[in-house]
């Protein structure tokens, strides 16, 4: 092996062999080719084409790391970074963490040895922090272009900066897209050279519905069963839009397939979404389960996925996707200073996608819950993450990087105004920016952590309400997936069970109780599957924690807490909590439904909160549009608080009047 000096194994071999089949492959000079002579490459290959894994290794074969410098990788996805890195490993034949590793958040597997690297877009960003030039890196490749990430866009617009002004002659800038997208890269990029990919992927039949669906979940569990029953052995990829349906269709569809083994053979049911552990999503790459008697049905696996699965993630063995046709999308209101999680028609190049996922390894059927005539009216292309997002740790992020005039800043698709306009003033209102709109020393303390302002901010005032140890506990329980599950059948004991960690001052303070028994019990699995809460996500939460915790031992921020037998304890953590939340306030009125001290809205407490009765006063971490308006984890904190933590603020609000 050039890398390691040691012989090729037997399995280097036979993966070369199946690389060597790839689309991607029969394209490798003219892709180096290209990469020699330009210093801005946009590669346009559909799923299924290998660029994933094998461009980076092309570009590693052609010898652009060495002399301190690296190729990097970056993907949308700590499942896809991670997933990804581990095959390209096997494929190169060495250590994962050692020549080819992976960064994702709260999460470094790589040394002094790595060559190529594989991260998330937002990790790239953060590193950006320490190196504004990427000096250490010879090729950047952006993976997944087309999904256009905010962390993506960000680096898209900051990378062409970078290359115009000539700040790294000898930097490469490899663009990886489908088809359908290329035009924004090759009109972005001016001189760019583009690479079509054109390659005989496994054909697919789509079939759509001739009429339009009730239920698109009660339908898909319907396909399930009729390919099962029907259809010749192949497993199956089921695309839902959220965690909930993912949740409900497989425990429903687990329930009916029991006892029905001599029928279809044995059947595993893998959920796939963003609020499982690594551990869990790592399931659907294993091969379906084999047959349980000589001669019976082969085993098949049935995945349950969010779009997650359209992305770069190579599923061997799926014959069979079923489309809903819908996906959940996060949509910020600048007006409302509400995020709301939207159910949502695909587009139409996420319809193309996903019905490539069934042919990357054999022919499949892609069955489309929806009619043609619906396709024909979803938008072309879906919008990007950056027209709809709260942008004010985006615009924290440019500050910190010396990009002063945002407004201005060359993005493919600009933010709308008020979005822009709406970030500047929440960073006004922390104190992360002086009069000047330049950064103040809290604003360039709040930008090493990579959390959201009013995060940072809290940790960073924590100190002086001597209670940082509980911050730092509380942040990282809010930086993972919910803590507590009901599963199906077992609500009340899942109630009972949560109930012993409720705190009624407060949901904070509740996940602050769930992490310390977490602790004491020494992290326990049996603990945990008693008490109806999630492993995986404490797990996430103390490695989280860790790596906070570091942040600010390297930047001298005071650890200490206050004792619980101290009168003072809760009251400490809730002002330090409105630290950084003050904004986020909402008082009771007499019609018993809470209203938003920023533009006056009326909300409710939402469902799963802890506190009772109702406070006077609460700050939330979260405004969630769903139905109706909620304010989501929530702590009671008391109204001359407000005027004393944050004058500043409440003196413009004329808080005093309420």
């Amino acid at each position: 092996i050039p890398i390691t000096g040691r012989p090729y194994s037997r399995r280097y071999h036979k993966l070369l062999e199946k690389r060597k089949k790839l689309p991607i492959w029969a394209h490798k000079e003219k892709f180096l080719d290209a990469l020699a002579k330009h210093q801005i490459v946009v590669v346009a290959a559909g799923s299924g084409s290998g660029k994933s894994t094998q461009i980076p290794q092309f570009i590693i074969e052609a010898g652009y790391a060495g002399q301190g410098k690296k190729v990097v990788c970056t993907e949308p996805r700590r499942l896809i970074a991670t997933a990804i890195s581990r095959r390209v490993a096997q494929e190169m034949d060495v250590t994962i963490g050692a020549e080819v590793g992976y960064s994702v958040l709260f999460e470094e597997c790589s040394g002094p040895k790595t060559t190529l690297k594989y991260l998330t877009d937002g990790m790239l960003l953060r590193e950006l922090l320490a190196d504004q030039l990427l000096q250490s890196y010879g090729v950047i490749v952006l993976d997944e272009a087309h999904l256009r990430t905010l962390a993506t866009d960000i680096l898209l617009g900051y990378l062409k900066r970078l290359i115009e002004r000539n700040s790294q002659p000898d930097l490469k800038l490899v663009i990886m897209s489908t088809q359908h997208e290329v035009k924004w890269f090759k009109d972005y990029f001016k001189g760019a050279k583009i690479v079509q990919v054109q390659g005989s992927l496994n054909p697919v039949e789509i079939i759509h519905t001739s009429k339009p669906i009730g239920d698109y979940l009660e339908a898909s569990i319907e396909k399930v069963l009729e390919i099962l029953t029907s259809e010749p052995t192949g497993d199956i990829l089921v695309f839902l839009p959220g965690g909930d349906d993912i949740e409900i269709g497989s425990s429903r569809l687990t329930d009916l397939l029991k006892d029905r083994t001599n029928e279809f053979g044995p059947v595993r049911v893998l959920p796939l979404h963003s609020t499982l552990s690594i551990e869990h999503q790592k399931k659907i790459f294993k091969a379906a389960p084999p047959s349980t008697r000589k001669g019976g049905p082969v085993g098949r696996k049935v995945i349950m996925s969010t779009d997650i699965a359209e992305s770069s993630l190579a599923i061997d063995g799926i014959a069979y996707v079923i489309d809903s046709g819908f996906s959940k999308q996060k949509v910020y209101n600048a007006g409302l200073h509400a995020e709301s999680l939207l159910v949502l028609p695909i587009s139409r190049a996420s319809a193309y996608r996903r019905s490539g996922c069934c042919r990357r390894s054999v022919s499949g059927k892609c069955y489309r819950l929806y009619t043609k005539k619906f396709l024909e009216a979803c938008q072309p292309h879906a919008s990007p993450e950056i027209l709809r997002a709260n942008l004010a740790g985006t615009a924290l992020l440019l500050k910190k990087l010396g990009i002063s005039d945002m407004l201005h800043f060359d993005f493919i698709n600009p933010p709308a105004v008020d979005m822009m306009t709406s970030a500047i003033e929440t960073l006004n209102c922390l104190g992360a920016l002086d009069g000047d709109g330049n950064l103040t020393i809290i604003g360039e303390l709040m930008s090493e952590f990579p959390l959201d302002p009013h995060m940072s901010k809290m940790i960073l005032c924590s100190p002086e309400f001597k209670c940082s140890t509980e911050i730092l506990s509380i942040t990282s329980m809010l930086s993972v997936p919910h803590c507590f599950f009901q599963p199906r059948g077992k609500k009340h004991d899942a109630d009972e069970a949560k109930a012993k960690f409720s705190h009624a001052k407060g949901d904070h303070l509740t996940l602050l109780t769930l992490y310390q028994a977490y602790k004491k019990h020494n992290g326990s699995s049996a603990w945990c599957e008693e008490n109806y809460v999630n492993e995986a996500a404490l797990k996430s939460a103390d490695n989280a924690r860790f790596q906070l915790e570091s942040i600010m031992r390297r930047f001298n921020i005071k650890l200490c807490s206050t004792e619980p037998s101290n009168c003072d304890y809760e009251n400490n953590i809730r002002k330090a909590l409105l630290a950084g939340y003050f904004m986020q306030a909402a008082k009771l009125d007499t019609s018993g439904h809470y209203v938003t001290v920023k533009n006056q809205h009326v909300v409710e407490l939402h469902p799963s909160s802890s506190v009772v009765p109702k406070p006077t006063w609460v700050i939330y971490d979260d405004f969630v549009v769903a139905g109706r308006p909620f304010i989501r984890i929530v702590s009671d904190v008391q109204g001359e608080w407000l005027v004393s933590i944050a004058p500043h603020y409440y003196h413009i609000s004329a808080i005093g009047r309420n």
